[in-house]
């Protein structure tokens, strides 16, 4: 992989003086950010909940050719039009190389995708000519008819192939902690087959693959972090090391806000 440098190398914002007025251009990491420098295997963005990471992980997707509510870019359904203008402002400067496969998965709107694959297979019976159904890339069985955790864990395993883009926003929301060790293993099997990923988290496990750039969002805009200096980290280390005490903390000062 001494050749590849990375499907997407960076993100420009356009000039603020050609920014619209109001949501999503007021959040302060939008208004804020310039440029992001992705790094060729793995990006991570993380802060805390409205900061604007689904937001801008959101425009990035839509931005490369990925549906809103996440699939791939053969995916054009639209459940709710809810996403942003955003992406019309991002500007993206790639590599050499041409991706040949990439998925945009929202935890969120994960269910949307699954009912699409399923409704697709069911519109288009299979046919020897025709190509077999969709759900074969995902495992053979309907997303629907497995958990939350084995759904995602099906998509990691069987749709995702190596020498692709994948962003993914919060992949831990569905996963036990096993299950998030596991991906970090999968992440490192597809970057060895020039994959890059791009992923938004809250979890310091997830968190925690060695070749990357994490990036945590402020108010100020973007800055890189390493690993044992971000918030998810810190945060973690610290509830863990002595959760009796934290807890008995916490549960103080809620008591003292509601006397």
């Amino acid at each position: 992989m001494t050749d590849f440098n990375g499907y997407i190398q960076t993100i420009r914002r356009a000039a603020k003086d050609a920014l619209p007025k109001g949501y999503p251009f007021d959040i302060s990491v939008i208004e804020n950010f310039n440029e992001l420098r992705l790094h060729p295997k793995v990006t991570y963005l993380i802060g805390e909940n409205g900061m604007g990471k689904s937001t801008l992980l959101e425009a990035v997707a839509v931005g490369l050719g990925f549906n809103a509510e996440g699939g791939t870019r053969n995916f054009n359904f639209s459940t709710q039009a809810t996403h942003s203008n955003l992406h019309n402002y991002l500007k993206f400067t790639k590599g050499a190389h041409q991706p040949k496969d990439g998925f945009f998965l929202r935890g969120e709107s994960f269910y949307n995708v699954a009912s699409e694959i399923d409704e697709l297979d069911k519109q288009k019976p299979f046919e020897p000519l025709a190509g077999a159904p969709i759900i074969n890339s995902y495992g053979g069985k309907s997303l629907h008819k497995q958990s939350h955790g084995e759904s995602f864990w099906a998509l990691f395993m069987n749709r995702f192939g190596g020498n692709g883009v994948y962003i993914l926003d919060e992949p831990e929301s569905a996963l036990s902690v096993t299950r998030q060790m596991a991906l970090l293993a999968r992440i490192n099997h597809l970057v060895n087959k020039r994959s890059q990923f791009i992923i938004a988290t809250h979890s310091p496990i997830v968190l925690a693959y060695p070749d990357a750039d994490i990036y945590q969002l402020t108010a100020s805009g973007l800055e890189k972090v390493p690993y044992r200096d971000t918030d998810i980290y810190r945060l973690y280390k610290g509830f863990l090391n002595n959760p009796e005490n934290v807890t008995r903390l916490l549960l103080e000062e809620e008591e003292e806000y509601n006397s």
